[in-house]
This record gives C-alpha cells, sequence and structure tokens, in this order.
C-alpha cells in the first residue's frame, strides 16, 4: 500500500509544514499571479479556509527563502528570489472585548517592529505615524521596498458585532493602523489583507481605495480551499484508506467526503472547492465527523437568525439573491445573509446570468448551523436537545415511529412558552430542526413534487415516511392530503442497499394547540 501523507494539522505556518515534509496542496502558482500583477489585494474566506497559511506562504516568499519552494510551481516561474522586508500582522486567535485589549496588543505588535528596526516611539498610540515611521526606515535600512501581510484584520470588529457603540470605536482604531499604506504606496513593494468579513472600505481602509478584491475573482477561486481535482487527483491513497477504515467502498468514500465537507462556490465559474481544514482532518484520521463546525460557531450568526426570523429551510431549498444582497459590507446589512455568505454558512449553488442561487455548502455545515439554531427553537439546556435526539434518531434506526413521535410529543410538552414566538411557524421549523438533527437520515422538508409539498420526509435504510402536520386541522385531512397531492410517488421507486424496495409510510399529525404539542397521528403503510 502506497505510503499516506502527513497533513500539517493545526499547522499554519509555511515554512514548518515544509521542513516537517507535511503535504502541501500547491497554490503558488496562483502567489507567483499575484505578486506580479498588482500591488494592493483583500481576500476574505471563511475561518479555517487556509488564508494564515496563504499569509505565511507570502512571507517567506517575500523573505527569499527560495529553498522552502523546491519542487513548487513557483520554483520554476521565480528567477530572483530578492529579500523584501516583511511585516506580518495577524488580528486571528486574540479577544478583543474592549478598547484597551486592542491598544495593548497593537502596541506591543509595533513595539517589537521597532526595536527590529531602532525607532524610537514618539507618537505614543497614534498607530498611523508610528508604523509609517517603522516602515520608512524599514526601507532607508535595506534600500529595499516593505511588504504589508495583514491576516484576520477583522477580528476586533466580529468580536463586538453585538455592540455597535464599542465596535465604532476599534474600528477607528484599527483604521488609524491602516491610514498611511495608500500614501506610502510609492516605496511599498506588496499589501495584503485577508479576513472573514467584507466591512466597507470607507470605514476601515480610510483613504486605502485602491486594494483590488479578489474575493470574487475567478481566477483566485480555488487560492484557498482544495479543489475536487486535487483531492481525486493527488489523495487516492489516502481516499482508499479512509474507505477501508470506515467498511466502504473507495467510490463510496468519494461520494461521502463529497456530501460532507464539498461544495463551496466563492465565484461565478468556481471550480467545487472543499473546506480544507475537514477534509485534511478526515483524511488524517480517517473518521467522517463534522471538524469544521466543532471549531464553533460564531454567536453573533444565531442572534442575527433570530433577530431577522429567517427560516432555516428556506437555506436548504437555496433562495435567490443578487451580488449586492451577499457580496457587501457587513456592517450595513439590513439582514444576516452578507455575514452567513462570508462566514461559510452559505455559499452559491448557482447562476444563470443574472441571479444568483444561495444555500447550505454541504452537510456539515447543515448539520452544524441546525443544531446551533435548535436552543432558540426549543430550550436553552443543550444536553437536554441533544438527549432528545438521541433518542428519536435511534427510535426512527429501529423503524420504531410510534415511539419517535412519543418522544417528540414529550419534548415538545417540555418547551418553556413563549407567546412572542411559538406560533405555526415556529414549529414548523422545530418539527424540521429535529428531523435535521436524526441524522444519518436523507431528511427534507416540504420536499417539492409535481403536486406540491409535504411537511418532511424521513428516508432510512429500509423505510421512506413522509409527514404531514396539521397545526388547525385533523389527522384525517393531513393524511388526505398527502394522498391528493401524491406526497408518496417521488418514493415509490426508492430502494435499500440489497435492491429491495423500501417501506413507504405516510404520517398524519395534528398538533395541539392549547397544550402545544403533538395531539393525535396516524400511521398509515
Amino acid at each position: 500500500m502506497a505510503e499516506l501523507k502527513l497533513f500539517p494539522i493545526g499547522i499554519q505556518d509555511f515554512e514548518r509544514l515544509r521542513k516537517d515534509g507535511c503535504y502541501y496542496v500547491d497554490k503558488t502558482d496562483l502567489v507567483y499571479k499575484m505578486t506580479h500583477t498588482f500591488n494592493y489585494y483583500f481576500l476574505s474566506r471563511p475561518r479555517r479556509f487556509g488564508k494564515s497559511l496563504l499569509i505565511s506562504t507570502l512571507r517567506d516568499y517575500f523573505l527569499g527563502k527560495k529553498e522552502l519552494f523546491e519542487g513548487l510551481a513557483i520554483e520554476k516561474l521565480e528567477k530572483e528570489w530578492k529579500k523584501y522586508p516583511v511585516f506580518h500582522l495577524s488580528f486571528a486567535g486574540n479577544k478583543f472585548t474592549d478598547l484597551k485589549s486592542l491598544q495593548i496588543y497593537m502596541n506591543f505588535k509595533l513595539s517589537e517592529l521597532e526595536k527590529t528596526y531602532k525607532v524610537t516611539n514618539t507618537n505614543e498610540y497614534e498607530w498611523g505615524p508610528r508604523f509609517e515611521k517603522i516602515l520608512m526606515t524599514a526601507y532607508e535600512q535595506t534600500g529595499t521596498e516593505p511588504v504589508v501581510l495583514v491576516d484576520e484584520y477583522d477580528a476586533p470588529l466580529l468580536d463586538t458585532m453585538d455592540n455597535p457603540e464599542l465596535q465604532l470605536i476599534l474600528k477607528q482604531e484599527v483604521r488609524k493602523l491602516f491610514s498611511p499604506l495608500k500614501d506610502m504606496g510609492g516605496i511599498l513593494r506588496f499589501v495584503f489583507l485577508t479576513g472573514i468579513s467584507k466591512f466597507s472600505q470607507l470605514s476601515i481602509f480610510s483613504e486605502l481605495n485602491n486594494l483590488n478584491v479578489i474575493t470574487m475573482d475567478n481566477e483566485y477561486a480555488a487560492i484557498c480551499g482544495i479543489t475536487k481535482e486535487e483531492l481525486f487527483e493527488q489523495m487516492k491513497p489516502e481516499i482508499q484508506a479512509l474507505a477501508d477504515n470506515n467498511n466502504m467502498t473507495y467510490d463510496q468514500a468519494c461520494a461521502a467526503l463529497t456530501q460532507k465537507y464539498d461544495g463551496y462556490h466563492f465565484t461565478e465559474k468556481s471550480p467545487d472547492i472543499y473546506n480544507p481544514f475537514s477534509l485534511i482532518n478526515a483524511l488524517s484520521k480517517k473518521e467522517l465527523k463534522n471538524f469544521w463546525f466543532a471549531t464553533g460557531t460564531p454567536t453573533i450568526l444565531t442572534r442575527l437568525i433570530k433577530k431577522y426570523k429567517m427560516a432555516p429551510e428556506s437555506f436548504d431549498k437555496g433562495f435567490p439573491a443578487t451580488l449586492e444582497m451577499f457580496d457587501a459590507p457587513t456592517e450595513t446589512a439590513t439582514n444576516p445573509i452578507p455575514m452567513l455568505y462570508q462566514s461559510g454558512y452559505l455559499t452559491i449553488k448557482n447562476y444563470d446570468g443574472y441571479e444568483y442561487t444561495l444555500g447550505f455548502p454541504n452537510d456539515e455545515v447543515r448539520l452544524g448551523f441546525v443544531k446551533s439554531l435548535m436552543p432558540y427553537y426549543a430550550t436553552d439546556d443543550q444536553i437536554q436537545n441533544d438527549s432528545f435526539i438521541l433518542r428519536i434518531t435511534k427510535a426512527f434506526r429501529e423503524n420504531r415511529l410510534e415511539d419517535a413521535l412519543k418522544e417528540m410529543k414529550a419534548f415538545l410538552s417540555s418547551i418553556p412558552y413563549n407567546a412572542e414566538k411559538q406560533d405555526e411557524n415556529h414549529y414548523k421549523t422545530l418539527f424540521y430542526l429535529i428531523a435535521r438533527l436524526c441524522t444519518p437520515y436523507v431528511v427534507k422538508t416540504e420536499e417539492a413534487s409535481a403536486a406540491g409539498r409535504s411537511d418532511m420526509v424521513v428516508e432510512t435504510e429500509s423505510a421512506v415516511y413522509v409527514f404531514e402536520f396539521k397545526l388547525d386541522g385533523t389527522v384525517e385531512e393531513a393524511l388526505a392530503q398527502i394522498d391528493s397531492k401524491g406526497y408518496l410517488i417521488p418514493y415509490s421507486v426508492t430502494k435499500d442497499k440489497n435492491g429491495n424496495d423500501k417501506k413507504l409510510v405516510k404520517v398524519g399529525v395534528s398538533f395541539d394547540a392549547e397544550k402545544r404539542t403533538l395531539g393525535e397521528w396516524k400511521i398509515v403503510e
């Protein structure tokens, strides 16, 4: 068996990655193109998508570390390997919850640079003049144009999304740091800034209006992340090892990786891009887990969903959007779509030349997103929610539908009443969240058929259950609607793994508005 690659789990430093012999998905052709085309760039990508590694790669390239790039595309492209003074500022990995914490951090970073170039700080907390003086001194001392690389520029602003007044103060503080960069264009070799979100240039970069924003440029769509071609051409032994470890065929493993981690499109003509963090963890550990989501969901996202009362079901189906609706400055947005898109919870699913369709990129994001919403629609007790999901999932897995419905009835009865939010749509969404969390089943809500939409479909290994909930009607009316609308028809040829027809079951459920839980139900095979 071929020797398996050593993947750089948790390594975002290019030099360490190369010296440790870790596998690197070669993006250096794009690095060369970028550094020889323009001087000022901005790129936004979701967290854990390789932005820090890209910044580190640029740093080592501009430091002239030719030996680190042996065997990579740029080795044949670059002839000079000139060394530049590189200024690498990273806001990643820090929590900025007040002005003092940001000032302490920025003072620390600039003091380090002042020591390196023997510059005396005469401007105290005036970040712009201090940074300009350091850059000018570096230029004079080396006779070479400085390079400025800024990683996660927006970390202080994302930390304060739910405190607009504090965010404005931190925004002004960050803006001071960047203020000299445009006027110094004549002596700067290269400026590159990354972040998750897109704050308006006027609010952050002040006069720095000459940034080339490549976030949605087709030629740089794959500069972060791993494409389908890169995965299937370069990682076959690792995919086979994953398949062997999970009793799958090679093709089944490919399909599982695609369904769980693929689906990102950052431009109109973007190739299929896999979440790199989840993918290399899955291949390294030979497990199909929710690695990216386990690293944390920004609480601001769930707050935004609540605030704007967005139905999570719509993300599953995909919804139409103009470019201005999602590629927009975060702080001026009147809905959560820009934040959801820029954070990686929504992506471009289609573009027809006129409008975009946005939706969940893959199963990992869908599951994680749904789980983060559950406390809002059910109870704040995450353990209670998770225990319920375990019990109802087991009931579905064992085809004990009656028990599954009893579990649901008891769970709904335990949810504290909130008159403001518990209307019909609230409960329909809650049914959707419950069904979605009952993995590993294919679960659909309001699944479209030629005649109409059913409320929920749960597909197990041996059966397909089509549910119709009547919040203001009877069980008989619910069953009649399943028949009259032909909701079962699309599943009449569904097969199990042995090629046998799956059992088709229709489930009519009425909702007891007074008790705020399931009333009656009827199961018909």
